[in-house]
C-alpha cells in the first residue's frame, strides 16, 4: 500500500470503526469483506458503476448480509469462550428484536444464521408479532414479547404458542398479568391439554444506562415493574395458581451503551433479582440482560456517546463472570442468559451510497478578489484593505480579531445609511479574504485554537449530497449520531477540501457538520475537490440499525434503491436490486390519488388549449411528461456537470 493510502485510513478512521470489514485497495477504492480481515472483498466503486449500466444510480442503499452473519458468529463465539472460562451452567441465547430493523431480508438473514445457535427473536408490536408467528425458528429459540399489550396482542402470544412457539409475554403492567390470565383459564377449560405461553417479568433497575439513551433505565424508566410490583405478580401468580408459568426475568437500561461500568452495575443488580426470586420457589430459567451493547462508531474505544470503551468479549466476559459469581453466592442454578443486541448485529451490513450533486459556494472562493481601494472608499473600507496586505504568520490572530470589529463597523454604517451597498460588498469581499488567510496560517500550527476550528468551517465547502437525512440517517438529525463518513473512491489522492454536506431537502436541518474522529469530533470532512464530468460518491456507513425504519417522508423522498451483495472468491454478485420510491407511491402515502391529479392537469391543460394559449401539440407532449414522471425516483438525477450553485 502507499503512504497515501496508509494516511487516508488513518485520517478516515477505518481500521478504528471499520471492525475488520473495510479496507482500500490499490485503485483507491473502498473495500468490503465479508468477515473480519477475510481476504475476499468487493469494491464499492465497481458495484455502484455496475449498478449504474442496470440503470440504478445513487442514492442507493448497499446491503451485505454477510456482516450479519459475521457479528452473530462474533458474539456466539465471545460468550461460547466466556461460558468455557468461568465454568458456567447455563446457555447464552440471542433474541433479535426487530425493531432495530424490520426488513424481511435482515430478519430472514438472522434467522438463518442465528437458528444455529437457537437464537430467536423479539416483537414489540402486533404487527412485528404477527410476521414473528409465521417466521421459521429453531425448536429451542425464543419468540420474546415487549412492549405494552392489549387482548388482542396476548391472543396472537397464545396463538404462537398453540403452534409449537416457545413464546415469552413479558409483563410490563399488571393489567397484562389480568388479561393473561383470563385467557389461560379460558383455554384450559375448553382444552387441558392446549400448551401456555411462558410469563416473563421487565425489572425497573435502579441502575441507569450511559449515552444518549441513559434516560431508558432508572427509576423514572418508560417500562418496567417496581419491587412492590413484581412482588404483587408473584402474589397473582400464585392465587391463580399459575407459577409455573414464569420463566423469565428482562431488564433493559438502554440502547447504545457506552460504559462497561454501568453495565456491571445493572448485571450485579440484576442477577441479584433474579436469585431472589428463585429462592422463593418460582421456576425462573431465563435472565434477559436487554440489548444495549454499543457500535464504535468513530472507533475511538471510549464512553463517548458514539463509542464503545469494550468490545464483545469484555462484554461477555463480566456478564458471565458477574452473574455466575452472584449465583453460586446466592445458591441458585445459573440461568440462560439472553441477549437483544440488534444494533450490534445488523449496524455493520447496510450502508448509504450518494453522490455529491453539487458544491455550494458560502464564501469567496480564493485570496485574490479583485477589490479596488481608493482615497474615496470610506476609511472601515480601507482598514480591511490594509489588514488583507498585512496579515502573515505572525500577526494573524490579532488581525483577524480587528476584521471582525470592522465588520461590526460595516454593517452598523450601512444600516445607518452611512455607506452604499457597493461599499458594503467591496468590505464583505476583503473580510472573507482576510479570513481564508487566518485560516491559511492557522491551520499550519501544531495547535488550531477552538476559535480557528469554527472559522475553519465556517469557510468550508457545503457538498449537496443526494439524499436525505431525514429518510437515510435520522438519528443525525435528531440526537446528533455520528456515522462514518468516507469516499468510496479517490483514496489514492490526498483530499484537498474541507466541506460539511447539505442533503436536498428543502430543510435547513438537512445538513450533517459533524464527523467521526478517533481524538474529537470533527467539524469538517476531508474531501476532494470536485470535477466537472466526474461522479464524486460517499459512503455513510454502519446504518443498518434503526435508520431505515425510524426514516420518514419530510418533502416526500422515499426509500432509497437498495442492492443485496454476496461477497466471494470470484468478487462479488448483485443478488436482488430493488428499486426506490417513485413520485406516485410518495404522494400515495400523503393520501394523494394520482389517476385524479393527472386528470385535474390534465384539464387545466386543456383549458389553456381552448383559450388559445398553447398548441394541441404541446398540449400533449405535457400531458405525457406529467403522466410519465410519476413513475420517477423521488431524488436527483445524476449530475456529472458539478458547478457552483
Amino acid at each position: 500500500m502507499t503512504a497515501i493510502i496508509e494516511q487516508t485510513k488513518e485520517k478516515y478512521g477505518i481500521e478504528n470503526w471499520g471492525a475488520g470489514y473495510f479496507s482500500i485497495n490499490r485503485k483507491g477504492h473502498l473495500v468490503v469483506h465479508p468477515s473480519e480481515n477475510d481476504p475476499y472483498g468487493a469494491d464499492l466503486k465497481e458495484i455502484i458503476d455496475d449498478l449504474k449500466k442496470r440503470g440504478i444510480h445513487p442514492p442507493i442503499l448497499l446491503r451485505f448480509p454477510q456482516l450479519i452473519v459475521s457479528q452473530i458468529r462474533r458474539l456466539q463465539r465471545a460468550f461460547k469462550n466466556s461460558i468455557k472460562e468461568y465454568e458456567y451452567e447455563g446457555r447464552h441465547l440471542c433474541v433479535y428484536p426487530m425493531k432495530v430493523n424490520q426488513n424481511r431480508a435482515v430478519v430472514e438473514e438472522y434467522l438463518r444464521e442465528g437458528s444455529k445457535y437457537d437464537f430467536g427473536l423479539e416483537a414489540g408490536s402486533k404487527a412485528e408479532l404477527y410476521a414473528a408467528l409465521a417466521m421459521e425458528q429453531s425448536d429451542e429459540s425464543l419468540l420474546v414479547l415487549n412492549g405494552f399489550k392489549d387482548e388482542e396482542f396476548i391472543q396472537l402470544a397464545f396463538t404462537g404458542a398453540r403452534v409449537g412457539k416457545r413464546v415469552v409475554i413479558v409483563i410490563e403492567k399488571l393489567s397484562e398479568l389480568e388479561t393473561t390470565l383470563k385467557l389461560a383459564n379460558e383455554l384450559k377449560r375448553k382444552n387441558p391439554a392446549a400448551p401456555l405461553p411462558m410469563l416473563g417479568i421487565r425489572v425497573k433497575l435502579y441502575s441507569k444506562g450511559s449515552g444518549k439513551w441513559e434516560k431508558s433505565g432508572g427509576e423514572a424508566a418508560k417500562f418496567g415493574l417496581t419491587t412492590t410490583e413484581i412482588l404483587e405478580v408473584i402474589k397473582r401468580l400464585s392465587d391463580a395458581d399459575r407459577t409455573d408459568m414464569l420463566r423469565l426475568l428482562h431488564f433493559h437500561i438502554g440502547s447504545q451503551l457506552t460504559d462497561i461500568k454501568r453495565i456491571k452495575s445493572a448485571m450485579r443488580e440484576a442477577a441479584r433479582v433474579y436469585a431472589k426470586i428463585r429462592q422463593m420457589g418460582l421456576p425462573i430459567e431465563y435472565l434477559d440482560v436487554g440489548g444495549g451493547m454499543a457500535v464504535d462508531y468513530d472507533g475511538s474505544k471510549t464512553s463517548f456517546e458514539s463509542s464503545a470503551n469494550y468490545n464483545a468479549q469484555e462484554f461477555a466476559n463480566d456478564v458471565i463472570y458477574l452473574i455466575k459469581n452472584i449465583c453460586d453466592d446466592e445458591n441458585v442454578p445459573h440461568p440462560t442468559i439472553i441477549q437483544e443486541s440488534g444494533r450490534y448485529m445488523t449496524a455493520y451490513h447496510a450502508m448509504l451510497i450518494v453522490n455529491v450533486q453539487d458544491e455550494i459556494e458560502t464564501v469567496v472562493e480564493d485570496f485574490t478578489s479583485p477589490v479596488v481601494v481608493t482615497e474615496d472608499d470610506p476609511e472601515v473600507i480601507k482598514e480591511l484593505y490594509d489588514l488583507r496586505e498585512s496579515i502573515n504568520a505572525k500577526n494573524y490572530q490579532e488581525y483577524y480579531h480587528d476584521a471582525l470589529e470592522n465588520r461590526e463597523e460595516l454593517f452598523t454604517m450601512f444600516n445607518l445609511g452611512l455607506i452604499s451597498l457597493e461599499d458594503r460588498g467591496k468590505g464583505e469581499v476583503l473580510f472573507w479574504d482576510i479570513c481564508e488567510r487566518a485560516d491559511y496560517f492557522a491551520q499550519k500550527k501544531k495547535y488550531v485554537s477552538e476559535e480557528f476550528d469554527e472559522l475553519r468551517r465556517l469557510l468550508c465547502a457545503k457538498y449537496l449530497a443526494n439524499f436525505s437525512v431525514f429518510r437515510s440517517v435520522p438519528d443525525n438529525w435528531a440526537l446528533e449520531q455520528l456515522f462514518p463518513i468516507v469516499p468510496i473512491h479517490k483514496l489514492n489522492k490526498r483530499p484537498t477540501e474541507y466541506a460539511t454536506l447539505c442533503d436536498i431537502t428543502c430543510d435547513s436541518d438537512g445538513i450533517i457538520e459533524k464527523f467521526v474522529d478517533l481524538h474529537d469530533v470533527k467539524r469538517v470532512l476531508e474531501l476532494h475537490e470536485l470535477e466537472k464530468g466526474e461522479p464524486y460518491y460517499l459512503g455513510i456507513m454502519l446504518i443498518g440499525a434503526y435508520q431505515e425504519v425510524m426514516g420518514n417522508n419530510h418533502n416526500l423522498f422515499g426509500f432509497p434503491h437498495e442492492a443485496h451483495i454476496h461477497i466471494d472468491e470470484e468478487g462479488y454478485i448483485i443478488k436482488k436490486v430493488l428499486h426506490g420510491s417513485t413520485l406516485s407511491e410518495m404522494l400515495v402515502q400523503a393520501k394523494y390519488d394520482v389517476p385524479s391529479l393527472q386528470e385535474t392537469f390534465r384539464r387545466n391543460v386543456e383549458r389553456r388549449v381552448k383559450d388559445g394559449e398553447i398548441s394541441q401539440k404541446e398540449a400533449n407532449e405535457l400531458i405525457e411528461l406529467y403522466e410519465r414522471k410519476a413513475s420517477s425516483y423521488t431524488y436527483l438525477l445524476p449530475n456529472c456537470q458539478v458547478g457552483k450553485l
